[in-house]
């Protein structure tokens, strides 16, 4: 992968944190430790791996995202403001009354939404029936998703991923974003779902484990997933929750917690200033 791209992806999802930590402040309501986790996937997955068209958000041709995971609707937002689906200025509506951004991504009010979702364990469920339909209609398209490993304690993720093996969904790919936290402290503390790598490899899936938090192990397991027949793919994300901003990183605390004026404050010039080392700018 260029080396330019790689800065250009990090540069993304540095500006996706940024626009996290903003919506939440501001709505004064969200959750912004496991919308930190996923920054980098969304930004390799809108800005270098899906095809997707800003201009016609329904276009049939499009690759298909599902945020199983809707709580993390923050960051999901700051990617597609980014990406041109609607005005960044629609941020500012975050959680508010009048505005489209609910707390929960919704697909009919939401251009680039593919699936409304904030049910834990649903996401994978409406992927695998998009992947279906791609097969039964020989469509090119792609569908992927994300999911909490928090989330992977609900019964309907396993019976997803028993069909998702069955139908043999080889164009369907799932980042599992492995933060090891969930709202009531350490997954495996709470109902662990360890060892996931092999659990999944039990159903017939492939599984790549990286590092979550790597834009260029990210690109090549999504272009290895690519490249997978007979079988559907797990991608194994290790991450941090809370990533990028210092007194939220590993606390379970920030799962659902909105930031004061200070840490507001704290958390953004923290942020920016590692987009300024980066070499990149931040523009408004």
């Amino acid at each position: 992968m260029d080396i330019l791209l790689i800065r250009e992806l990090r540069g993304i999802a540095a500006k996706i944190r940024i626009d996290t930590v903003e919506q939440i402040y501001n709505a004064k309501s969200g959750h912004p430790g496991g919308a930190l986790s996923i920054a980098e996937m969304l930004s390799v997955l809108y800005f270098y791996k899906m095809k997707v068209n800003p201009k016609e958000p329904g276009w049939d041709g499009r690759d298909r995202f599902v945020l199983s995971k809707g709580h993390a609707s923050a960051a999901l937002y700051s990617v597609l403001a980014q990406k041109g689906f609607f005005p960044k200025e629609e941020l500012k509506k975050f959680r508010k009354m009048g505005g489209c951004l609910q707390g929960h991504p919704d697909m009919k009010k939401i251009p680039g939404v593919d699936m409304s979702t904030g049910s834990l364990g649903q996401g994978l469920s409406a992927a695998n029936g998009m992947a279906i339909v791609g097969k039964k209609y020989k469509k090119n398209y792609r569908v992927y998703a994300i999911v909490g490993d928090g989330e992977i304690q609900e019964g309907q993720i396993w019976e997803a991923a028993m069909t998702a093996a069955h139908y043999k969904l080889d164009n369907l790919a799932v980042l599992l974003d492995n933060n090891n936290l969930q709202i009531d402290g350490e997954i495996e503390n709470v109902m662990s779902p360890y060892p996931i790598n092999k659990k999944f490899a039990a159903f017939g899936w492939g599984v790549i484990e990286i590092d979550g938090h790597d834009i260029k192990q990210l690109a090549d397991a999504l272009d290895c997933a690519e490249k997978t027949k007979g079988a559907p793919t797990l991608i194994l994300c290790s991450t941090v929750k809370g990533k990028g901003v210092s007194f939220m990183e590993n606390l379970a605390k920030w799962h659902g917690a909105p930031p004061t004026q200070e840490e507001r404050d704290i958390a953004v010039v923290e942020l920016k200033s590692a987009l300024e080392q980066g070499g990149l700018i931040w523009e408004k």
